[in-house]
């Protein structure tokens, strides 16, 4: 199974659910990929202790712009593998703009090539709706669309929902959406407002598990660890492991 994770805003817990997720299931003991594809690499950079030695063709650049094999690294976390990220990522928005060769299927053809050898498969999407979401739209199975609590935060889910319906006509009609994750929720007015706005406008697509703002999340980060080696009994990692259960039943 291929799932994007996705959001339209940056900050609300994107990558770190991206991680947990890819890092919970690992720890199952069921063999993960996790793709790179935001230019932050800030997955890149909490899952692979050498990432400032990484070179350019080492990361998903060389497979979206050069169309080269996936290059998969082994992670600090077993049954964990990543393909790394890169910087120049950012510029490839203009290439593939102008190409004209199956820009939205780079990624998927080379994913297509060593899925076989994983049970799961993670992508981190940009904070953006552009060429690479596409080609992460287009490789998946499924998507993740992550939601913190704020106006322009649920206002945002609107473009990303018309652009996975867009995806799902032009190239990938098995696309389906996971649901929409709400993250960063405290015991605030506008965390309660936010999800009770968001439940009911998009009623049966917003998963039941609810993700807590916690420090833990970002101190493991800052350590180069994901949440369970850090702090298996932390209010993020229970919730984690929560929806783990919820969306895949293990």
């Amino acid at each position: 199974m291929v799932i994007a994770v996705a959001s339209q805003k940056g900050g609300v817990g994107k990558t770190s659910s991206t991680i947990s997720l890819a890092a919970g299931i690992a720890r199952k003991g069921k063999r993960v990929l996790l793709i790179d594809i935001d230019s932050q690499a800030n997955s890149s950079k909490v899952l692979l202790s050498n990432y400032p030695q990484v070179q350019k063709h080492e990361t998903v650049v060389a497979t979206i712009l050069e169309r080269r094999p996936l290059p998969c690294q082994p992670t600090s976390v077993p049954n964990l593998d990543i393909v790394p990220s890169h910087i120049l990522l950012s510029t490839t928005d203009v290439e593939l703009t102008t190409a004209i060769d199956h820009r939205e299927e780079r990624l998927k053809r080379e994913l297509d090539m060593v899925k076989a050898n994983y049970d799961y498969v993670f992508i981190d999407c940009p904070p953006t709706l552009s060429w690479l979401t596409i080609n992460a739209f287009t490789a998946a199975d499924k998507v993740i669309v992550v939601v913190a609590p704020g106006y322009f935060e649920l206002d945002s889910i609107v473009q990303i929902s018309k652009t996975i319906t867009e995806v799902r006509e032009y190239f990938n009609p098995f696309l389906q959406l996971a649901g929409f994750l709400f993250t960063m929720a405290d015991p605030t007015v506008n965390t309660k407002t936010s999800l009770q706005l968001l439940r009911q406008t998009y009623t049966s697509s917003v998963l039941t598990t609810v993700i807590p703002r916690n420090t833990d999340l970002r101190d493991a980060h800052f350590q180069k660890r994901d949440i369970f080696s850090f702090n298996p009994k932390s209010t993020a990692a229970l919730a984690y492991n929560k929806l783990i259960a919820e969306l895949f039943h293990i």
